[in-house]
């Protein structure tokens, strides 16, 4: 067995855990008044973007999540979704992004599988986390708590008048709560999870699949280069961040330092208007 070079001693200097948490640290200094995001009128630089994802991490562990917890989400392509991918990795938990088109009976098979604390839910699809609630409420003695993404340019389907069987925070009111001082929690070894996602149980129940934060990493960089993607692009959203972290691409543009175009609902003319917008 060869022995090591001499002066070959791991150490920061040399290594450090991969993890796409440095994506956006990078943008935020490189790129730092650049656009990240942009949907409809509301837009935010890379600055900005690192800044509300730090506040989320420090408001999530406030709430009690720790390293290794799970953390879930039902949204569509929205700057919280994106948000969500930095943040939840950030206060070292684990983020399960669940389609949008599941059932309530589904949503509480996979939140009482993935033993989520916290799932954030677009008000779109309040109704259908309601159902499981209540299914899960016979289930499990404590519930995970509820964090209403609200969208202005939507109509809430939020019942104020009926009795609510859960914790409700407002994402934005959440986010406040949050410190800029947190101390990131990045992975100790880049071996550790960072999403866990379901398929969406076409044979059988849905099963799960890990991304551990080396996969995401590289998998993200290995995104950017077969789409010939280059510095500093501005990409439409119509892959769903919720399907496989939209292919890593939720990574990918921040590697890149780009611009994402959030895109609800995906139309023909949705599509279009915001090619004519953002070129």
């Amino acid at each position: 067995m060869k022995k090591p070079m001499e002066g070959m001693v791991r150490c920061s200097a040399n290594y450090v855990p991969l993890s796409p948490i440095s994506f956006l640290e990078r943008s935020a200094v490189v790129y730092g008044e650049r656009l990240s995001i942009v949907y409809g009128d509301v837009s935010y630089t890379w600055r900005q973007t690192r800044e509300r994802c730090v506040r989320l991490a420090s408001a999530l562990s406030q709430s009690g999540v720790s390293r290794g917890d799970v953390v879930a989400a039902i949204a569509p392509n929205i700057p919280a979704m994106y948000e969500l991918h930095f943040g939840v990795p950030m206060a070292g938990a684990v983020l399960c992004t669940l389609n949008i088109r599941y059932d309530s009976t589904t949503v509480s098979v996979l939140l009482r599988h993935s033993e989520a604390k916290v799932i954030f839910i677009d008000s779109q699809f309040l109704s259908v986390v309601e159902g499981a609630f209540k299914i899960l409420s016979k289930q499990v003695s404590k519930l995970p708590l509820l964090i209403l993404v609200s969208d202005p340019n939507q109509p809430s389907s939020c019942t104020k008048n009926s009795p609510s069987i859960y914790q409700e925070s407002e994402y934005e009111s959440f986010l406040a709560l949050g410190k800029l001082n947190f101390e990131v929690r990045r992975p100790e070894d880049e071996w550790e999870p960072i999403s866990l996602n379901y398929t969406s149980g076409t044979t059988s129940s849905p099963k799960g699949v890990i991304y551990s934060h080396r996969g995401a990493y590289l998998n993200s960089l290995a995104a950017a280069l077969l789409n010939d993607m280059r510095s500093m692009p501005v990409y439409l959203w119509c892959v769903p961040m919720f399907h496989c972290n939209g292919w890593c691409l939720t990574w990918a543009i921040a590697a890149q330092g780009g611009t994402n175009v959030c895109l609800r609902n995906v139309t023909a003319k949705g599509i279009f208007d915001n090619i004519c917008r953002h070129r």
